[in-house]
């Protein structure tokens, strides 16, 4: 598959051509390598070129809604009835282990109903967005491998634990190429800092720098504030004479120094740059929605990020995260009821007027976004203030819309307390192998060759979960 292919073909010369010792072999190394570098110096028409697919895709295009921390599933998308009965004692079957000392059962201080033909229960917090539920597929039997946030962000973001892997939206970008070579094929939309461990969330790693995410603080409001220096004093032919120059002189410096991808990276982030002066100072500009938009989405934070995400897809940006915030606002060790209703309160309606919008506009059926966090929460209460919950990998949720997954649909379950996954498992693998398989791309083929060995996003792990697509 394009560039998956050459870069296994080009390594196969390489090591055939390194074990041939000196002589001719390694003459004809050097002339390989200065062809790799050519290749390597429009590290830009990589980014931006269009990829076919391995198959047929439903989805085009991916927005991944955020909520680091780790919401609390029993008390969004998964109800208990069995927590409430037992509130403040023992669990009626053992209890897992958990990172903190926890108590007796919690139950859900909110209620749950059954929302759309599916009837699929769903908790008021999330009331609005529950309108659309059955266009969503919930996957109640998620689980991962770690109850701590950098290494389950790092699970959920990049496929590993603990090692430098690429990003979900950097294997995309890379395995499907830009759909608008004027703005980024990535980019992360968090105000107020970054998550926990950073950018490396969205990180290539060793992939080509081009497929990075770029990170938007939505917090500010003006578009010079969004995105820094996107303006410019000097007139356009002047901009562009001075960039020639830089260029020029920049790639009489690269050849200097052979192959070096980060170098090369960072040339080609001053052209994209020029290019985004022009596009983003529109596609950031939310004056130009009319005022009923900015009714539907509401006045806060996440309705701007929100209207800013859906007019990036328009623009054909391939993959956005619209992280909650900085930090871990979704970590509700105490105070879960009143840190609860305040956090899906500023989500509600942004969440359920974003579905109205892309279904409206016909962009539904080929955007597959994706509500979650790192893990769960527990059902059980934990110490001292036994009015919050402590970090649950075992069993946790997530929903999917639109991009061709099955709506009103709910998979999977975990057990009757809601501590772990049980029926129809889901890892995080398994997600990422499922979302790849909806934008065309097969997880087993989707390979980088880096050190040596043939790298991909699900690792040697991960299946296809056919049940949730239509």
């Amino acid at each position: 598959m394009h560039i998956l292919n050459e870069n296994t073909d080009n390594w196969n010369r390489r090591e055939m051509l390194t074990r041939c010792g000196m002589g001719m072999g390694m003459l004809a190394l050097a002339d390989l390598a200065r062809s790799e570098a050519a290749t390597t110096s429009n590290t830009a028409s990589l980014a931006t070129a269009q990829h076919k697919p391995h198959h047929e895709a439903t989805a085009k295009q991916v927005v991944h809604l955020f909520m680091n921390g780790g919401p609390s599933h029993v008390d969004t998308f998964d109800p208990k009835p069995l927590l409430t009965r037992f509130h403040g004692k023992p669990l009626p079957n053992p209890a897992l282990p958990t990172e903190r000392k926890t108590g007796g059962a919690l139950g859900s201080p909110f209620k749950f109903k059954k929302y759309g033909q599916s009837g699929t229960e769903v908790s008021e917090l999330f009331s609005q967005t529950a309108e659309h539920v059955d266009d969503m597929c919930v996957i109640r039997s998620m689980h991962a491998d770690i109850p701590n946030h950098e290494p389950s962000l790092m699970l959920m973001n990049c496929g590993d634990n603990t090692l430098p892997r690429p990003s979900f939206g950097s294997w995309v970008n890379y395995g499907l190429g830009s759909l608008n070579e004027n703005l980024p094929g990535f980019v992360v939309l968090c105000p107020n800092g970054f998550p926990v461990v950073g950018p490396k969330n969205w990180r290539s790693a060793f992939l080509p720098g081009a497929y990075q995410g770029t990170h938007i603080d939505t917090k500010q409001t003006r578009v010079s504030s969004l995105v820094e220096n996107i303006t410019n004093p000097q007139e356009p032919d002047r901009q562009r004479k001075q960039l020639d120059l830089l260029q020029s002189m920049n790639s009489r410096h690269l050849d200097n120094r052979g192959h070096d991808p980060n170098l090369e990276a960072r040339i080609q982030s001053y052209e994209l740059a020029y290019r985004m002066q022009f596009e983003a100072s529109d596609v950031f500009d939310l004056s130009k929605e009319p005022k009923y938009i900015h009714d539907m989405y509401g006045d806060g934070l996440q309705g701007r990020q929100l209207m800013i995400t859906r007019r990036l897809l328009e623009r054909g940006v391939r993959f956005i995260q619209a992280w909650h915030s900085g930090g871990q606002e979704w970590d509700n060790h105490s105070g879960i009821e009143p840190a609860l209703r305040r956090l899906c309160g500023m989500w509600d309606q942004p969440i359920a007027a974003f579905l109205t919008d892309l279904k409206q506009r016909g962009m539904l059926d080929s955007t597959l976004v994706l509500w979650g966090g790192e893990f769960g929460r527990t059902p059980v209460a934990e110490l001292p203030n036994l009015d919050g919950r402590d970090h649950n990998h075992y069993g946790f949720s997530t929903w999917l819309a639109g991009g061709g997954v099955k709506g009103g649909h709910v998979h999977g379950a975990t057990d009757e307390t809601g501590f772990a996954a049980q029926d129809n498992k889901v890892h995080v693998h398994d997600l990422h192998a499922t979302m790849l398989h909806l934008l065309g791309l097969d997880h087993e083929r989707l390979t980088y060759r880096y050190a040596g060995r043939d790298f991909r996003l699900t690792d040697v792990h991960g299946r296809v979960v056919k049940e949730i697509l239509a």
